[in-house]
Parts: structure tokens; sequence; C-alpha cells
């Protein structure tokens, strides 16, 4: 007999809205994930913080609710967990403490959310520069203000971290964005959309606003970016705002361009993945409900194509529902019926995604760098060493790693992969959806060697 009806990888919004819903609907879950407390990236950490560190926001300190939702008898949570490999026949198989398991379940639902876009330009891998989600992780986790800091890059979640180093008391000392005036003109035919979400729109303005009050300056239109070490230790920042050069010195530069599906686990479960143009990303296939043609496995949340928090709960409810269908413990109509809300949740939270999709894209400098800008950070592998061996004959993201070895490092490609294609991409080479092989994270061979046999992969 399985150890669960269903096995959900991941305890961010999505993953803590189908075990809560999964679970009031008669099945026992069990629920993933590598972080010590539930919450995932957005809310993590919140159940020590709802008491403290009121600058994260009102928003932040809603997921307590998600959290405690989770204290149900048929919810079995499991955390510091990494899975590793998703056998057909919904078996996972996960390590914890240098000792990997293999959990059978009836079904098996990915929430494994989103990952940051990398930014690579000159400079970024130098000390003091780091992503922006990085920096908020430490203010969550550790209570870790940076000070003195300037924020740069495209995409909503710039202006939430400054607004929080504000009301911290922490200003930064400037924020220097890569969307143009014309990336805002073209996003301006989705506002009739977009307002749709209109308390989203109000929160974002609101968030511009306290930017604005507290005197931060802002440059946008920004290319050219640069970043080197000054002997005292600071970063000297360099770029271009329309015709002008600014040169900015501090102790910590953060960067951000947006975030995309986390689709490592997706992927190499067998899972089809198609390119997001609009979001330039690859995101699984899926339906409706998040159910993919593979057997057993739905997919909900961000890992499904990005739409923030709002919408990854509502998707981790539909996915739960559907889940319990298929297991038999809904019938469709009364699963249509329950599924109402959240529908008309998911809707009006993605209402807004054309219009930032749109106003917040990616910049092509960054997107496409070029010279002797680091892309592979594991393996210091340079924009120009990946062009050079495409000249040479390495046509697809498989040669280049084979050539210069970008994307055999540790991170297995998660920070250099999109890059690497978009490299590609520009030299005229014809770009497929890319691979991922289990294991998905580091494993030892000790642990291998000690699953039983009937569960050895």
């Amino acid at each position: 007999m399985p150890d669960a009806d269903l096995i959900i990888i991941g305890a961010g919004p999505a993953g803590m809205a189908a075990a809560s819903t999964a679970a009031r609907g008669g099945l026992r879950v069990l629920l993933l994930d590598e972080q010590p407390r539930a919450g995932g990236q957005i809310y993590r950490d919140v159940a020590s913080n709802a008491d403290r560190r009121g600058y994260l926001g009102k928003d932040y300190l809603a997921g307590r609710a998600f959290v405690d939702a989770l204290d149900m008898a048929s919810i079995t949570q499991e955390f510091g967990a990494s899975v590793w490999r998703i056998e057909p026949g919904s078996r996972v198989v996960w390590s914890r403490d240098g000792v990997s398991r293999v959990s059978p379940a009836r079904h098996v639902l990915l929430a494994g959310g989103a990952q940051e876009r990398p930014t690579p330009f000159p400079g970024w891998t130098l000390p003091g520069v780091m992503s922006a989600g990085a920096a908020q992780i430490l203010m969550k986790n550790a209570g870790l203000l940076p000070r003195e800091a300037v924020l740069a890059g495209s995409g909503p979640l710039l202006y939430l971290v400054a607004a929080q180093m504000i009301e911290a008391g922490a200003t930064p000392k400037a924020l220097v964005e890569t969307q143009t005036l014309r990336n805002l003109v073209g996003a301006a035919r989705h506002l009739p959309r977009a307002f749709l979400a209109a308390p989203t729109l109000i929160k974002g303005l609101g968030l511009i606003r306290k930017i604005q009050r507290a005197g931060v300056p802002r440059f946008t239109g920004a290319m050219g970016l640069r970043a080197t070490q000054n002997p005292s230790g600071d970063l000297s920042f360099t770029f271009r705002s329309g015709s002008t050069s600014h040169t900015l010195v501090t102790p910590l530069l953060l960067t951000h361009q947006g975030v995309v599906p986390s689709t490592h686990m997706s992927r190499a479960s067998g899972v089809p993945h198609v390119w997001n143009d609009i979001q330039k990303a690859y995101q699984p296939v899926t339906d409706q409900w998040g159910g993919t043609d593979v057997p057993g496995l739905h997919i909900a949340g961000d890992g499904a194509g990005i739409g923030g928090a709002d919408a990854a709960n509502a998707a981790g409810q539909l996915a739960a529902l559907d889940i319990l269908y298929r297991l038999g413990q809904l019938s469709e109509d009364r699963r249509d019926q329950n599924a109402a809300r959240p529908r008309g949740a998911l809707r009006q939270a993605l209402a807004i995604r054309p219009f930032l999709d749109a106003a917040y894209g990616p910049s092509p400098d960054l997107s496409n760098p070029a010279g002797d800008t680091i892309v592979c950070r594991c393996e210091e592998i340079t924009a120009e060493a990946i062009r050079a061996a495409h000249r040479s004959g390495a046509q697809g993201p498989r040669q280049i790693k084979t050539a210069t070895r970008a994307g055999m490092g540790p991170c297995q490609g998660r920070m250099c992969d999109l890059t690497v294609r978009g490299i590609l991409a520009s030299c005229g080479a014809e770009v497929s959806p890319p691979r991922a092989r289990t294991p998905i994270k580091p494993v030892k061979l000790g642990e291998l060697a000690a699953l039983a046999p009937e569960q050895k992969t």
C-alpha cells in the first residue's frame, strides 16, 4: 500500500493550497520541501516571523494562514527533503540527512515554483553582487538588512524589496531600471485587462510612491551594466541611462530580471515543454487543471508558468480538486462546482500578467551578453567562449556543454542554460527544449548503494 495517496513536492503557495484541499477531500498527503519550514520563497519562514519583521509587509505575513492550514493529521510534512528522482508509477526518491528513500503514492504534484532569471553582465560574479531575491531571503530568514545597496534590473520584485528596505530603515542608495519607455508604451495595450486585477495594480503603485517619497534616485532605460571592485572593497557600478553615463559606488549591488519556472524536475519526469515567448522561458505543457500527459503527475504554481502567489494558490487548489476526481474522491460535477471560486481567483490573478510581462521583460543586453561576460558561473565560461564553440561547430546546447563544460557544474545549468540558449539563438542556431536527467539534485553514491534492493533505480 502506498505511503500516501498524494505526494506534493514544494511547500510554497501552490503546494500548501493543494495539500490542505486534498487532505480535506480525504487524501493522505506527503508534503516534501527542501527548506526547514513551509512557506516557499514567497512566504519563507513566515511562521517564525509573524510577530516580528513587520517591514516585510502584510501580504507576506498573510502567508501564516496557509502554513497553519497544514496542521492536519492526514498531512505528513517532511522538510529538509531534497527530491532527486520521480519514477514511473508515482514513486518519489528523496534524500535527507544523507539518507535516500523511496516513497510510493497514487499521484504526484510538482509545486517547485520559480527561480530568478540569471542576470549576466561584466562583474556580476564579484563579491558584493547578489540577486534581489537572495537579499530578500536573508531579510526573511535572519533579519539581515541590505544597507547602502543599489538595486538594478527590472520587475515588480525590485519595487517590493526596495519598499521593504525603506520600511526597515535601510533605504536603497538608488534604483537602476532596465525597462524603457518603449516597454511601458507597448504594455499599455494590456491595461484594460490589467484593471481586472485592480488591487494588484494599486499595490504596485503604492510601492512606487513609497520609493519616491523616500527620495530614492531612479534611473530608467539603463544599458551597458558593469561592476568593478575598488581597492576599498566597494563596487563601482557603471551604466548608461539615455545618453548619460553614470557611476555609483556601493558596497552591495542587488540584481533582478524577473523569475522563470523551475523546470528541472518536470523535464526529468518526461513532461513536454514549450517556449513562452512572452515570458521568455520554457514551461511545461499542462491542461487547465495542471495535469500532464505523464500518468499520475500534475504541476501547479509558478513551475507551470509565472503567475505570482495568488495565482499559485488558486492553481494548487484546482490541481488538488482534479486529483481528487481522478482518484475517485470527487465526482466530475462536484469537482467543477468546487473549482468555480479558485478558477475565478486564477483568472483575476493572471489578468495583470500580460501587462507586467510586456512592461518588465528581460533586457536584451542581459539575455544575450557579449565578450568576456561570464555566462556559466560554475565553470567560468564566457559569452565569447560560447560563440567560439558555435563557430567551431557546436550547434546546440548539448554540443556547447561538451565543448565548453557550460552547464556541467553544481547548478547543472540552472544559472546559465537560458543565457546559453539566448546566445545560440542570436547566432542563428535552432534551439530545442532543454532536457534534464536524474539525479535532479546531487546525491552521494553511498546513498544509492544504501537503498533497499527493491528500491534501487
